[in-house]
């Protein structure tokens, strides 16, 4: 057998930094997946990438490759803040949009998304990646089978080296950045909706946003959550993130313990924990849960469904809460949704 892909579809990536290559990574491995299109104004990168992929076309101006008829589906993993102009171009279009979260840098502009996408006559879906983490989904089954009761306490940690950061914190602070994960899987498990955000910031490192991130909510259900984020951890840290959460319902409980301590390498340099969860490489291909999501979103659109693990709403829930959770930290003030 060649390389020749059958029933493919036509996917295309705007916005070429570290994860929008993960995302080119997937889609060029997936056999019901052609990359055909890649987009960044960045000249350098933007041939180094279409090189590495053999894609058939590449372009500085996202609207010259929404032109292209053959391009059937859009990935926008460029930054939050510039997410709303590309994926409602793309939706007006006719594509199919995959959306790197967090969905928008404001509510209103999640609410363009939202009406852009409603009105628009291909799938959308917003990536957040935890819901296709094996371990998060299994708990989700968990709570839905009632097996832990009602939920009445959340806590949640995902701390990352201060040199994954380094870059990042002059584009994005760690509440919207990460906790965004952790407030989305915590409005899924409790099927609440979050009644008040209190959030405490830290800055260690002259960026433009603090390096940490503390958020305290309250459910309309009474149920508490916490959210533990911290960009600045010791660059000899083995691992890119620690992560875990612990569930509390009236009749049970679920902890999960991810990413750090399941594999453990010992080489001449250090003792370092790869990730095993998210985009790993296995056997010379992107997997894991980046993965896992391409292939529901591209099956919903082959299949013409819906996809339901994750909704607009959803998405534009979890920005709701974690701006008011900002919002709560530069005034002091306890910010009532």
């Amino acid at each position: 057998m060649g390389d020749t892909k059958m029933n493919t579809i036509n996917c295309s990536v705007i916005g070429l930094g570290w994860f929008g290559e993960k995302h080119c990574e997937v889609l060029h491995n997936l056999p019901q997946a052609q990359l055909h299109a890649v987009c960044t104004r960045r000249p350098d990168r933007l041939k180094e990438i279409a090189n590495r992929f053999a894609t058939p076309a590449s372009y500085t101006d996202y609207h010259d490759m929404l032109a292209n008829p053959e391009i059937e589906v859009v990935s926008v993993v460029t930054m939050w803040d510039q997410h709303v102009e590309p994926t409602i171009a793309a939706l007006e279009a006719g594509k199919h949009v995959f959306l790197e979260k967090p969905m928008a840098s404001s509510v209103a502009d999640c609410d363009r998304i939202i009406k852009a996408a409603a009105n628009a006559p291909g799938k959308f879906m917003v990536g957040h990646i935890c819901r296709f983490n094996p371990r998060y989904a299994a708990a989700k089954a968990e709570i839905d089978a009632g097996n832990i009761g009602e939920i009445v306490s959340i806590y949640a940690r995902r701390n990352l080296p201060a040199w994954v950061t380094e870059d990042v914190l002059e584009k994005i602070g760690p509440i919207s950045g990460d906790a965004v994960h952790d407030t989305d899987l915590m409005l899924w498990y409790t099927s609440a909706n979050i009644k008040t955000a209190y959030g405490q910031t830290h800055r260690v490192r002259d960026k433009k946003f603090p390096d940490i991130g503390w958020i305290m909510y309250r459910f309309d259900n009474g149920a508490i959550g916490v959210c533990e984020v911290v960009w600045a951890l010791p660059g000899k840290s083995p691992f890119q993130i620690d992560e875990r959460m612990q569930i509390v319902g009236t009749t049970g409980s679920i902890q999960i313990h991810d990413t750090a301590p399941n594999l453990l390498v010992v080489d001449q340099e250090s003792a370092r924990h790869p990730d095993t969860t998210y985009w790993p490489e296995l056997h010379g291909q992107r997997v894991g849960a980046l993965r896992s999501e391409w292939e529901y979103f591209l099956k919903c659109i082959a299949a013409d469904t819906e996809p339901s693990v994750v909704s607009p709403t959803d998405s534009r829930a979890a920005v709701a809460a974690c701006l008011a959770a900002e919002q709560s930290a530069e005034t002091g003030q306890v910010i009532e949704l």
